[in-house]
């Protein structure tokens, strides 16, 4: 972090150095397919009124068309001409920063952060910790100001406003640090959507960074269904397969499957048939780059409350 430097006189009438910190700078990637435009305004407006930190906001055009409205102001427009999935999207976003931001948040169009020092009390936390790798912020809805268990990344989920050591995060409200994200090789793009983070919260703890679930950090978002997506259950199917053939050893990733498939069969009600062939598409896919996380960290995993199992 930078630092300027103001003249200040001492009882001898001598000019003392005093050691001004510069305002951290924060990358923010926000992705949208322009169905969204005031939305994005409330997510872009969340993001300038941030204070202590300086923020460089890069708008990802997931979808074909041009974005003409709303009126972006300084942010960064990139369109890269067609959809490319939210790991590809983000991977597009956080190449796009400058050299200067040592984190970026991920922010989803349709959320926005509730306070106004959200990123500067998330910077602190990286510089008191350089092993911190991710925060992941609490979603509340907008309306009821609830959080919805499955936005909770732990398996005892208790009180949502407290804070803890998690093994993953959640995408559309996380800020990483961009060292990090690039030591582990980014987001998966084969993945498009669905446990892209998990893949590289599973490389950010095998390379020995932490990560934490803040409470106090809250992002608003709407409480919605995930399965109103359409590829929701075929591709949450695929990734576990996936996940498990890229990063577990052989026989983690056996019982790993396993245990999901029953679990996404029990879940999935009128997504059944979606769900087998996703797991079956998860099998069928060549060419697969083996990453695989070390004993140590499953332990690691394991002693933080959940095994790369649940």
């Amino acid at each position: 972090m930078s630092a300027s430097r103001d003249g200040r006189r001492n009882h001898a009438g001598v000019v003392d150095e005093v050691v001004s910190p510069q305002p951290a700078r924060v990358g923010c990637v926000v992705l949208t397919t322009g169905a969204r435009p005031d939305e994005l305004a409330a997510a872009l407006d969340s993001v300038r009124c941030q204070q202590g930190v300086d923020v460089e906001v890069v708008v990802v055009l997931n979808a074909p068309e041009e974005l003409t409205e709303p009126d972006l102001g300084d942010a960064k427009l990139i369109c890269p001409g067609r959809n490319l999935g939210i790991p590809g999207g983000r991977n597009l976003g956080v190449e796009a920063l400058s050299d200067a931001c040592e984190l970026v948040l991920f922010l989803d169009d349709d959320g926005r952060l509730v306070d106004d020092d959200v990123l500067r009390r998330a910077s602190d936390a990286f510089a008191h910790d350089r092993s911190l790798g991710a925060v992941s912020l609490r979603i509340v809805d907008p309306d009821t100001g609830e959080t919805m268990r499955r936005h909770v990344p732990r398996l005892r989920v208790g009180d949502p406003r407290r804070s803890s050591e998690v093994t993953t995060f959640l995408g559309g409200a996380s800020v990483l640090r961009v060292a990090a994200f690039r030591d582990a090789g980014g987001l998966p793009e084969e993945f498009f959507y669905a446990h892209e983070e998990t893949s590289l919260a599973w490389r950010l703890l095998d390379r020995g960074f932490r990560i934490r679930y803040v409470g106090d950090l809250a992002m608003a978002h709407p409480a919605l269904p995930p399965a109103r997506h359409a590829v929701y259950h075929h591709l949450t199917a695929r990734n576990r397969v996936l996940l498990a053939r890229k990063h577990l050893p052989v026989a983690v990733g056996v019982l790993y499957v396993g245990l999901w498939l029953l679990v996404s069969l029990v879940r999935a009600r009128g997504g059944r048939w979606a769900t087998l062939r996703g797991f079956f598409d998860g099998f069928r896919a060549r060419e697969v780059h083996r990453d695989p996380i070390r004993w140590r960290t499953i332990w690691r995993m394991t002693r933080a409350g959940r095994p790369p199992l649940l």
